[in-house]
């Protein structure tokens, strides 16, 4: 299992627009085979850093849902929401390996 945490920073005066993108990945990531943890918006500190979190069962299984959200139209028509909005200044991925509970 690999879980993909991403670390944006976003322009404070467009978080809406953010959270509409956040909204269209959400079900995108869900649809592509993934399990979405959520995006987690500005509230105390920082007003300009947002994170979200999503696992996919193997890295391979992620680098497939990479080729095909690279050919799916709502995938670029999310994207292009994002450079039209420039609500996203830059973002960060990490990879992580999940521990949940016992296992």
């Amino acid at each position: 299992m690999i879980t993909i945490h991403l670390r944006y920073q976003i322009d404070p005066d467009k978080t809406e627009d953010f959270a509409e993108y956040g909204r269209r990945w959400i079900r995108l990531v869900n649809r592509f085979g993934g399990t979405h943890h959520g995006y987690f918006l500005p509230s105390e500190g920082d007003s300009d850093e947002a994170f979200a979190l999503f696992t996919f069962d193997s890295l391979a299984a992620y680098e497939q849902y990479r080729i095909a959200a690279a050919e799916d139209e709502v995938c670029r028509e999310a994207y292009r929401f994002s450079q039209e909005t420039q609500c996203i200044r830059r973002y960060e991925r990490r990879f992580l390996s999940p521990l949940f509970g016992d296992t």
